[in-house]
């Protein structure tokens, strides 16, 4: 029992705090809970590739086969599965409907694959390793997530730039995933100061994009009524905030040169 609180508690206060964050107009339980499903499931995929590239691991020895399992066989199959989940669940909904929601939909994807991750490691290397990866791995992936999600936010609402930032979508939380992978495979002792400064940017990094976005979410109005001379009353038409809404965002995003 002690196994498994170990193994979702982290997940479930990623979720709790990533749900907070998406202050108004928040996403349907229903998606969100498909979008952690998808995630455990993408872990399908990703063993049976592991088995596929597996079998070039012997054409690579040192430092070479760190870089070939952190980021070819880690890394770069991990975030492929994850983001293709994104795309194939949530890409074409309607309620991907700002730009934080791109954040939302990958860090619960990104939980998903790390809640089934998690479950492995904890029962296979007992307490301490769960320990450990509540501070470390499990928060690593939900910043792999808030990573692809920042500009999956960004791509689903400048048509003009899309196919950038869907690149920078796998890219950015690739090269993440990988680096930090590669930090801890290479086996040298020295690396761990490396490895906790890594840990330390990654967490500003989040944050920094969580709230980069979460800034731009607009407080819709609430449903009240307005008295005209007349004694008519006259419901406000929620569809105008919606239009004020998208013309902050347009505003920002021309005003502002995003960074990748």
């Amino acid at each position: 029992m002690i196994y498994l609180t170990i193994s979702f508690a982290p997940v479930l206060i990623i979720l709790t705090y990533i749900y907070v964050r998406d202050k108004f107009n928040r996403e349907p339980f229903w998606l969100l809970f498909l979008s952690v499903l998808g995630g455990m499931f993408s872990v399908i995929p990703v063993l049976l590739v592991g088995i596929v590239t597996e079998l070039f691991s012997p054409l690579f020895q040192g430092l070479q086969l760190a870089f070939y399992h952190a980021f070819i066989q880690a890394a770069f199959v991990e975030e492929l599965f994850k983001l293709l989940v994104v795309l194939i669940l949530v890409w074409g909904s309607r309620h991907f409907d700002e730009r934080f929601d791109g954040i939302v939909y990958a860090v619960f994807v990104s939980m998903g694959f790390a809640l089934v991750e998690n479950i492995m490691y904890v029962f296979g290397g007992g307490l301490q390793v769960g320990l450990l990866r509540m501070i470390t791995a499990v928060p690593a992936h939900a910043i792999f997530g808030i990573a692809m999600g920042y500009y999956l936010g960004l791509a689903k609402f400048n048509p003009w730039k899309r196919s950038t930032y869907l690149a920078l979508a796998f890219v950015v939380p690739w090269l993440l995933h990988g680096f930090y992978d590669f930090v801890i495979m290479a086996g040298y002792e020295w690396l761990l100061v490396v490895f906790i400064i890594y840990l330390i940017f990654m967490y500003i990094y989040g944050f920094r994009k969580i709230r980069e976005l979460a800034r731009l979410k607009v407080k819709p109005v609430e449903e009240s009524t307005e008295t005209q001379t007349s004694g008519t009353v006259i419901d406000e038409n929620p569809a105008q905030n919606t239009m004020n809404s998208n013309n902050d965002l347009n505003n920002y995003n021309n005003g502002t040169q995003e960074q990748s």
